[in-house]
């Protein structure tokens, strides 16, 4: 049953002066809640149509701040597609009032820019086309001159601000920020702003990153395999037939009417929704917002009507080519947001996937008849979707695992699920509620996709309680009904992609902006008084309760206040370093029981009282972890011991996972993320590294059973520690582990680990490395100091400046200035304990026909080191309230105490940063640059089409090595 909203009401006094009378001006706002809503939300809706949600949750001084468009590429012009996204790049450019040194000068050019725009998306001939582009080109850079890069960046960083970025997807275009709570004035004020009046400015290089982005959507087999599911999916609705980052050709010939025409139309309070989830008072923040975003004038917007689907009435097959890993997508269409399909969807996709018990779950993946596979949801506004994915074993083809899948889904139709699944989904998506609103971001993210999907939010907070009457009837009646011969199946082929179309590089010639200006809109919110936030440092003494077990194992334990969910870690010194067949003995673990139960029943026995389980290797670190519902914890230990005690021999499960280890291992040669993470390894440790400390073939196939059960037997014999996060008191604690966590008498010392010896990146070398893409990957790597703690604040301030963020200069130069990149970035990065080194991670991902300009823009920043003092002190002040407003809490007070003590520190390191980062000048970083990487040569590691790669210009950086993928990942 649907229920009622309250309405409340409250006053909000605002007190001027007027001459020497004192006058009281009331200002109503009425809000809804919802009965039993979790976020305790408030529903605000402004005079001019503007949704505001609020949500009060105080775990650290800040609020996360979401404010969505209600409009997305689905809203595309079909002569534009790609429109929406195009404008999300825009709305950090400024408006009139700020991002320019002279509104009224650049206006014109701007105009002009916007009128050869026209005049080149009407012109076919190339010549003319050619000619035009020379024009928006010169005038561009006419305008930039008047221009203030980043400033919204700036402000941002300034601010203290995190996470600043946004998104455009199907339904919604989202702008997110996550604010310190001192700053709610001056953070509303700025995206008041930045919504008034936006200006189309740094046009041209700010469509160059866009077409970057679409060539690296190019290179991503994953990203085709979807949008060909789309494609088939929804044959007549926007979401298949346009998608969000837009054609080829229309990205060719972009319209700045056309994006100001969309804005003007879309971008209006009544289809705008403001979400924040954080430490603040009501009644402050909505008159802020109010201030801030109440007078944006309201419009009519134009109804979607979406396109009727015709019924799917057989298998649409498609094929996609690329260089990845051979997999399949299926996918089935349902009734959107506010269809009753969404609540059984959502129940049927737990069914078969929820990582434990569901029956892909158990019946493929911990049975071992594929590779890989799962299911979700994709639930919009108008429709919804079911989406499978499969990987499969060596020799078994892409139908063979489509038949699999498909086999489960007889299973629902014959009832063959048991009848407490269900109710044991619910507790679990309750135990899954729980910890993701512990987030703000996710908090308001609830709040603002129910008003974009066109949900009310009334079916959002009541969702479980709803779910919890879902019959298993009803599941199995829904199945038969709507899963059939009516899905679309994608198959991703491994060859060459044949169809792909690059947009091509255009002629930029860089333009100069004035980055040591700032506007006055600008100095005005920098010198704007705020409440003082005061840092708060942890004294792990007391944040942290330590005890010992009666075997001597210490227990870190910090206790949980405000849920009823624990999460507890057994702790081994020990990984993949000090023993090769760790890995492959925890991967075991996941498909075994024990004396009592087989892994599928286990599974199914943590399922049903709300917990999980699982186990991982590091290089130096094995963690087992345990989790979930308070209550059940003692039921949980016992059957994670349990496990652990006495692991089960199966031969079948070692020859099968044996294999799949082989697979994965094919399958990562052509992954060129894994590829670009070897690359690196290989550059700081040459042939011989982490990467490569593996079993070899002939091992692993020599590995018995017998051998790894001993080896998870003597997990808990090895000196360990065991961290607890949790509502259990120390006494509780104490008790049940000494009572089932059972040890020898005498824990062994872990064995040594292999040591790797970092390379010197004294000589220069490239080394290259073959893969059929567009882009070009391409990392910087210099060898740095050895860690010393005394330095970490320099080299904080150093990151957070240079090249750390979109206002950094590397940002600024390589991709605002040039357009030389998409992705690009430049970090001191520190290393993984005290006995390894620093190393310089510059990075760029950008086409192959701009690698030397590229290379060359890095290298020019690397050694030439730009200076900037107003972006320099923007820098330190973010940094200060950064950690004014920081909190560590929950689980991650133990986190941070142990990474802290991998480098011999026993306090929060966090004090050094903050009495030290207000004395760093300039010419600190600058002489830190000087001393660190300006000299430096670099190990310059090249991923990328082979016969594409301008060879000659990688000579002029070192001596060139082509690298096999063997030489990477040692087989």
């Amino acid at each position: 049953m649907s229920l009622s909203l309250k309405k409340h009401l409250f006053l909000l006094l605002f007190l001027p002066y007027f001459g020497f009378s004192q006058v009281q001006i009331k200002k109503q706002y009425t809000y809804d809640s919802i009965p039993g809503d979790p976020l305790k939300a408030r529903i605000y809706t402004l005079d001019n149509g503007l949704k505001v949600y609020l949500s009060v949750y105080k775990d650290e001084p800040r609020f996360y701040s979401m404010i969505g468009v209600k409009t997305g590429s689905k809203n595309d012009p079909s002569d534009h597609t790609g429109l929406a996204h195009y404008l999300e790049h825009m709305l950090f450019k400024g408006t009139d009032k700020y991002g320019s040194l002279d509104y009224a000068k650049e206006a014109p050019l701007l105009d002009s820019i916007s009128s050869y725009y026209e005049s080149y998306g009407a012109t076919t001939d190339s010549l003319k086309r050619s000619k035009i582009y020379h024009k928006i080109d010169s005038v561009s850079g006419e305008a930039a001159k008047f221009a203030i890069p980043n400033e919204f960046d700036k402000l941002m960083a300034a601010m203290g601000v995190t996470g600043t970025n946004a998104f455009t997807s199907v339904e919604q275009t989202v702008y997110i920020n996550n604010v310190p709570s001192n700053q709610i004035d001056n953070f509303f004020k700025v995206e008041g702003e930045r919504f008034r009046k936006p200006v189309m400015r740094i046009f041209h290089t700010e469509l160059e990153a866009v077409y970057e982005e679409k060539n690296r959507g190019l290179d991503n087999d994953g990203r085709k395999s979807y949008e060909a599911l789309m494609s088939g999916l929804f044959q007549n609705h926007q979401y298949g037939t346009q998608t969000t980052i837009g054609t080829v050709e229309h990205l060719k010939s972009p319209s700045l009417v056309a994006i100001k025409k969309f804005l003007d139309t879309y971008y209006v309070p009544n289809n705008m929704v403001i979400a924040v989830s954080g430490d603040f008072d009501f009644d402050k923040m909505i008159s802020v917002i109010d201030a801030n975003f109440g007078g944006l004038t309201s419009k009519p917007v134009p109804d979607f009507r979406p396109a009727s689907e015709r019924l799917i009435k057989q298998p649409i097959v498609k094929e996609v080519y690329g260089p990845d890993a051979e997999n399949l997508l299926m996918g089935f269409r349902f009734g959107g947001a506010n269809s009753d399909d969404a609540d059984l969807l959502t129940i049927v996709d737990y069914i078969l996937s929820n990582g434990q018990a569901g029956l892909l779950d158990l019946n493929l993946n911990n049975s071992q008849k594929v590779l890989s596979s799962g299911s979700s949801t994709n639930i919009m506004k108008d429709y919804s979707m079911h989406v499978f994915s499969g990987r499969p074993r060596e020799g078994q083809s892409l139908e063979e695992v489509r038949d699999l899948l498909l086999a489960q889904i007889m299973e629902i139709k014959n009832g063959n699920f048991p009848d407490w699944l269900i109710p044991a989904i619910v507790t679990n998506l309750k135990l899954e509620q729980a910890r993701s609103f512990e987030d703000n971001s996710e908090r308001a993210s609830t709040m603002l996709s129910a008003e974009t999907d066109g949900e009310k939010y009334s079916r959002v907070a009541e969702r479980i309680n709803r779910l919890s009457k879902i019959t298993k009837q009803q599941v199995i009646d829904f199945v038969r009904t709507w899963y059939g011969e009516n899905y679309v199946i994608v198959y991703k082929r491994v060859g060459e992609d044949t169809n792909l179309v690059k947009v091509v590089k255009p002629q930029i010639t860089p333009v100069t902006m004035n980055r040591e200006q700032q506007s006055d809109f600008v100095k005005t919110v920098l010198t704007a008084k705020t409440d003082d936030i005061q840092p708060v440092f942890l004294d792990f003494n007391t944040a942290i309760k330590t005890i010992k077990l009666k075997s001597g194992i210490p227990v870190y334990m910090v206790q949980n206040t405000e849920n009823n969910l624990f999460d507890l870690n057994y702790v081994l010194e020990m990984g993949a370093n000090n023993n090769k067949k760790i890995n492959l003995a925890l991967q075991y673990l996941n498909y075994i029981g024990n004396n009592k139960y087989t892994s599928a029943q286990l599974k199914q026995e943590f399922y049903k009282i709300g917990c999980d389980y699982s186990a991982s290797a590091s290089e130096d670190e094995v963690r087992i972890n345990v989790s979930g519902i308070h209550e059940n914890f003692t039921q949980a230990i016992i059957l994670l011991e349990s496990l652990l005690a006495a692991p089960s021999s199966d031969t079948t499960a070692l020859a099968n996972l044996v294999e799949d280890v082989l697979k994965k291992r094919e399958n990562a040669k052509l992954n060129k993320n894994v590829i670009l993470g070897a690359m690196q390894n290989y550059g700081k440790f040459g042939p011989k590294s982490p990467q490569t400390n593996i079993l070899t073939e002939a091992e692993l196939k020599a590995t018995t059973t017998t051998e790894l059960c001993v080896l998870l037997r003597n997990l808990n014999g090895y000196a360990h520690r065991i961290d607890y996060y949790g509502p259990a008191d120390s006494t509780v604690l104490a008790s049940n582990l000494n009572k089932f966590h059972k040890t020898p008498r005498l824990l062994q010392a872990v064995p040594p680990p292999v040591i790797f010896v970092e390379q010197s990146t004294d000589t220069g070398k490239v080394f290259v490395v073959d893969y059929d893409m567009k882009q070009s990957e391409i990392v910087f790597l210099s060898k740095g100091m050895k860690y010393d703690k005394t330095m970490v604040p320099v080299i904080n301030m150093y990151n957070r400046y240079f090249g750390g963020s979109m206002a950094s200069p590397v940002f600024q130069t390589m991709r605002e200035s040039k357009a030389l990149a998409y992705s690009v970035s430049s970090r001191y990065s520190s290393p993984v304990n005290k006995d390894r080194s620093y190393y310089n991670f510059a990075y760029i991902g950008t086409q192959v026909d701009k690698l030397p300009e590229a290379m060359v823009g890095m290298m020019e920043l690397l050694k030439e080191f730009p200076e900037s003092e107003k972006g320099f002190e923007g820098a330190k002040d973010g940094a200060l309230l950064q950690i004014q407003a920081e909190r560590i809490t929950k689980g991650d007070i133990l986190s941070t105490y142990h990474n802290n003590m991998k480098f011999g520190v026993d306090y929060d390191l966090r004090k050094d940063l903050y009495s030290r980062i207000p004395t760093l000048t300039l010419q600190d970083l600058k002489s830190f640059q000087e001393k660190n990487l300006k000299n430096g040569n670099y190990r310059i590691m090249v991923l990328g089409k082979r016969d594409k790669l301008d060879m000659k210009a990688l000579g002029t950086y070192g001596t060139i090595t082509e690298l096999e993928l063997k030489d990477l990942f040692g087989y």
